[in-house]
């Protein structure tokens, strides 16, 4: 059966973005990229491809589906990009979005957690929960895998990992990736 994994960056006190959605404050590293890259390469968008060196049409190794929320899919939106991972087939889940003008993304207005357990039963890769920290609150009892890239930085504030109910879910760490820059990649599995 497919899993659903949660990849995402976080800031010591957990936050993935700060209050306007920013992500630039993270610490980069050219060995954290270059590594990221060659193991994660669907996490790269398709039109990012090119810049990082990766070929456009690189196979996909862990996951082949991605399912995002309005205020993940936004940015690219805001750039004139409507499918940015398409090389794998893209969700987006939104209730205010209204339509997307473009055949390789699914607008999904209501019931993720009946997407996500009807994708469950398909073939295919892992399931890529992008983002963001509501839709992994909503998520969070079909979350079979965490990936964990914490950054060595604290951000005050802003739009945390998960949003929802107080619901302590415990996972076990199964792997650790350290890196120059202070940051790590850490695997959680659902205990």
């Amino acid at each position: 059966m497919r899993k659903l994994v949660y990849y995402v960056g976080v800031s010591l006190d957990g936050y993935i973005a700060g209050p306007g959605g920013e992500y630039d404050f993270y610490p980069l590293d050219a060995e954290m990229g270059a590594w990221t890259n060659a193991e994660y390469p669907e996490f790269v968008p398709t039109h990012l491809r090119g810049h990082v060196g990766m070929a456009v049409d690189q196979p996909n190794r862990h996951c082949d589906t991605v399912l995002m929320g309005r205020g993940t899919y936004e940015p690219a939106l805001s750039a004139g990009v409507t499918g940015p991972y398409s090389h794998m087939k893209q969700y987006v889940v939104s209730g205010t979005l209204g339509r997307i003008d473009d055949p390789s993304v699914e607008l999904i207005e209501s019931d993720p957690l009946g997407l996500v357990r009807g994708l469950k039963k398909e073939d295919g890769l892992d399931i890529w929960l992008c983002g963001g920290g509501v839709l992994a609150g909503q998520l969070l009892t079909e979350i079979d895998e965490l990936i964990i890239k914490s950054y060595p930085v604290v951000a005050g504030s802003g739009i945390s990992a998960f949003s929802g109910t107080f619901d302590p879910t415990l996972f076990t760490p199964t792997r650790r990736e350290e890196f120059g820059n202070g940051a790590q990649v850490t695997w959680f599995t659902r205990s």
